[in-house]
């Protein structure tokens, strides 16, 4: 088995980006979902309240980000300084205690969005710790919905699109981590893994949403409903329709495309 692909969601929600390679953090591949886009009260959005936020392409820099989306002219967004503003944000059940980015980035996003909206970024500043019941004592997550990272098998996303009439792209599932060369689902039973010299605990199958069923390429909901309606056909369970593995990273290292996989457990 090997590593087939990496990819990283800077702003949650937004475009996947490739890399070839990746720093393995302890809240997740560094860059990836670092920042956050709120409404005024501090509510997390996703692509499942705006889907057009699976168009926006953010680009991590030493110093910060660049948004681009369409129509709107390219920004550069600078990581906010240690005296900024901060903001108690909600994600799910989880309150953080965020920094809020600057005016020019909240006027960007809300003129692009037609809404008014906050962009903040998670600082060394900002703690959330995964769920106890599935993690140890300091395991850290971003704004990801619940852990570090998310894994997925090709032959799974191979398996699904057979029966679809329009295949899929695998960034419709939002992985960090793509495993070639196992059977179908074959994450489904492993517990821990290591990729190239880095081991990861494999906490929990992923449960999935109507998130799935966003057109990444036309930032709007597909009309029938796929490839979530197929799922529920072979896919449910009794904690719903999953598709691939979370992981939490039991030290640090670099991944790279390539890299081979091994079940440790």
């Amino acid at each position: 088995m090997r590593l087939s692909a990496l990819y990283i969601h800077p702003v949650k929600s937004c475009a996947s980006l490739a890399l070839d390679e990746a720093e393995v953090r302890p809240r997740g591949l560094a860059h990836d979902r670092r920042w956050l886009i709120v409404d005024t009260t501090g509510r997390f959005l996703t692509g499942r309240q705006l889907p057009a936020l699976v168009r926006l392409r953010a680009t991590p820099r030493a110093d910060g980000l660049t948004l681009d989306a369409p129509d709107m002219p390219t920004l550069h967004v600078p990581h906010p300084p240690a005296d900024a503003p901060r903001v108690q944000v909600q994600v799910w059940k989880d309150s953080v205690d965020a920094a809020l980015a600057d005016a020019a980035a909240a006027h960007w996003l809300t003129q692009w969005l037609g809404r008014p909206v906050r962009l903040v970024h998670m600082d060394p500043g900002a703690r959330r710790p995964v769920r106890p019941d599935l993690s140890r004592p300091g395991d850290l997550v971003s704004f990801a919905d619940s852990f570090p990272l998310l894994a997925l098998s090709q032959s799974a996303l191979d398996q699904l699109n057979a029966k679809l009439a329009t295949p899929v792209p695998i960034t419709r599932f939002r992985p960090n981590l793509v495993i070639d060369g196992c059977g179908s689902h074959a994450e489904d039973g492993w517990r821990r893994i290591r990729i190239g010299a880095v081991e990861f605990d494999v906490s929990r199958q992923c449960v999935r949403c109507v998130f799935t069923t966003v057109d990444t390429e036309r930032g709007a909901p597909d009309p029938s409903g796929e490839p979530l309606n197929t799922l529920k056909g072979y896919r449910r369970g009794e904690s719903g329709v999953t598709f691939g593995v979370h992981l939490i990273a039991r030290g640090g290292g670099t991944l790279r495309v390539g890299d081979a996989v091994t079940v440790l457990a």
